[in-house]
């Protein structure tokens, strides 16, 4: 089965399965990437927090650019209007292409004011810098904000999402506005393929826990991404030939535990993340 996909406002496609490369080394980026390319994924996700932009586009440079659909986010401590600016400019640089297809923001930051961070992520839109713009873990009110005030229209939310947090209000909220809903950490960083409901599915249906889990994550317009450094279950993940029936979904959206492994109420504002001082 091919990938489907979602019509941003822009009318660009994007895959609605994306491979994330969130805490992979260069090795296991370039590796991991080049499989998931060869397996059928068109859609990379990167950030410059990730540190691994230039692994990957010395593996994008193999491929036509055309056909990929190429993703990466602005830190926190740079989302003053110069340093999304030059952000993305290094990203564009060290990915070794002319555009990103999609630029996050990675995480909201109260100390800088959203208005600017818009303003700049506009005019990169305006030079053809980035094709479309959007955020990661925005709530519901960050996000009616950032669509009040945003010149570009709001395409994306990438938040966590999975069995054991699945955020029906924000996700509703996502749905209603026409921002497509993309899954960090699609399996809570594996902890749900453990889970007993998980198990019995992938027994039902043969298929692995983690096919389980990204096909209802496709089911319920929420765009996965997961992660993988072994290249047997970066090919097994792009397999979305899954069909689970209304019980079997019914059960997994039964699973929700509100349990979040990384998006957690408060932040830890010490950190380099958000560059925030007292």
């Amino acid at each position: 089965m091919g990938i489907p996909t979602h019509t941003l406002p822009s009318g660009d496609e994007l895959p609605a399965l994306g491979f994330g490369t969130y805490d992979l080394d260069d090795e296991q980026t370039t590796e991991s990437v080049r499989t998931a390319l060869e397996a059928g994924y068109a859609h990379i996700d990167t950030a410059e927090g990730y540190h691994n932009e230039v692994a990957i586009g010395d593996v994008l440079a193999a491929y036509d650019r055309d056909d990929l659909f190429l993703t990466s986010k602005v830190l926190p401590k740079h989302l003053d209007y110069e340093s999304v600016i030059a952000s993305c400019e290094a990203s564009l640089d060290r990915l070794g292409t002319d555009y990103l297809d999609l630029y996050l923001i990675h995480w909201p930051n109260p100390a800088i004011s959203l208005r600017e961070t818009l303003r700049a992520m506009a005019r990169l839109h305006d030079r053809g810098l980035v094709r479309n713009v959007g955020v990661s873990n925005f709530s519901a009110y960050q996000l009616s904000c950032a669509h009040h005030i945003s010149e570009v229209p709001i395409a994306v939310n990438q938040i966590e999402f999975h069995p054991w947090f699945q955020r029906p209000d924000l996700v509703d909220y996502c749905h209603e506005t026409d921002t497509v809903v993309e899954a960090a950490a699609p399996l809570a960083r594996t902890d749900v393929l453990d889970d007993a409901v998980v198990q019995e599915l992938a027994e039902k249906h043969d298929r692995s826990p983690a096919q389980i889990v990204l096909g209802w994550a496709v089911d319920r317009d929420v765009v996965p991404l997961p992660r993988s450094s072994s290249p047997e279950h970066v090919r097994a993940n792009a397999d979305l030939d899954v069909s689970l029936d209304e019980e079997d979904r019914r059960r997994l959206d039964g699973c929700d535990r509100d349990q979040p492994v990384y998006d957690f109420p408060a932040r830890e504002w010490t950190g380099d993340v958000y560059g925030i001082e007292q």
